[in-house]
């Protein structure tokens, strides 16, 4: 029989309260006080009559990020048969992701499910797709910018830091030193078709990107934790190889894309990560594309919508 593993949860509203704990768990479970910095909260609005039957209340508090703020609260030290009940309990506003307390203690907290909702400060890194290339409006990231800076232009920050060409692994090695004078609460990933590109002719020098994407993105991961930040990964948009040309030798097809989908997207599952599926608005609408690879302007504000209404 396998042994249960500790788990430490951070709780600072409903999951507090012993009542709740005895009706979840069947017992009070051990805590410790904890603070939460870079955080404060917001009233969140609860529907499922069970959930409101368990907590005597239909509003619930949510996460959202600020600087200088910080929510006092308390470490809840549980059981994987405790963590899959209050999993079950937390309703789809929120997923369970991992949080740096101000104690520098890595811990699961319940976030806002919509990854950039709660978000302040964001910095992107990725490729030239993130980048905005072929829009001189500067692509998707621009119209998330403006979108995001609107929302509160005292607060809110979005810095693209994509590099045209840009893999996972130069994305990996690149970022550490960009985030420190930024102070992101959210990284948000846009690379990893470089990764999939297939040499045209047979040579040794190179090097299957997609083997490596779990150990890129396990890095980027740990970057981001380190500045208590929330990992958000957004995914390959789709190729149309009948136009993609010769990259310098390289070639994109829709196989390797959609490998790469599938790869980033059960590194995330695994990993409770956040991925936003870019796939489905520019499949087959090569319209949208300018060469197979790169979107078109249009195809640019086509990306951005569905972004925002994955994330907010």
């Amino acid at each position: 029989m396998t042994e249960s593993r500790p788990h430490a949860l951070f709780s600072f509203g409903t999951l507090m309260d012993e009542r709740v704990q005895t009706a979840l768990f069947g017992r009070p479970v051990p805590s410790s006080p904890a603070s939460l910095a870079g955080y404060t909260t917001r009233p969140q609005p609860i529907t499922d009559p069970a959930v409101i039957a368990a907590s005597g209340l239909d509003v619930h508090l949510t996460l959202e990020r600020r600087i200088g703020a910080a929510v006092e609260g308390v470490v809840l030290h549980l059981t994987d048969q405790d963590l899959a009940a209050a999993d079950a309990y937390e309703v789809d506003d929120y997923a369970r992701r991992r949080v740096l307390l101000s104690s520098g203690e890595s811990v699961w907290a319940y976030l806002d499910a919509k990854p950039l909702r709660p978000a302040a400060r964001i910095v992107i890194v990725g490729d030239s797709i993130a980048y905005g290339r072929c829009d001189p409006q500067g692509g998707w990231a621009a119209h998330l910018a403006a979108a995001h800076i609107a929302e509160n232009e005292a607060a809110h920050r979005v810095f693209n830091l994509a590099i045209p060409g840009s893999t996972l692994t130069g994305v990996s090695e690149q970022t550490p030193p960009l985030l420190a004078p930024r102070l992101p609460d959210t990284l948000l990933v846009a690379a990893g078709i470089n990764d999939s590109a297939v040499p045209l002719a047979a040579t040794e020098a190179h090097v299957d990107g997609l083997a490596h994407i779990a150990d890129n993105l396990g890095s980027l991961a740990a970057i981001a934790m380190r500045h208590n930040a929330r990992l958000v990964v957004a995914g390959p948009t789709w190729v149309d190889e009948e136009r993609t040309r010769d990259y310098e030798g390289l070639r994109f097809t829709e196989a390797r894309a959609l490998a790469l989908r599938e790869c980033m997207q059960a590194w995330c599952d695994e990993n409770y990560v956040d991925y936003l599926d870019m796939w489905e608005p520019l499949r087959d609408k090569p319209e949208l594309l300018v060469d197979g690879v790169h979107p078109t302007p249009e195809g640019h504000q086509t990306l951005y919508k569905h972004l925002d209404a994955l994330s907010r």
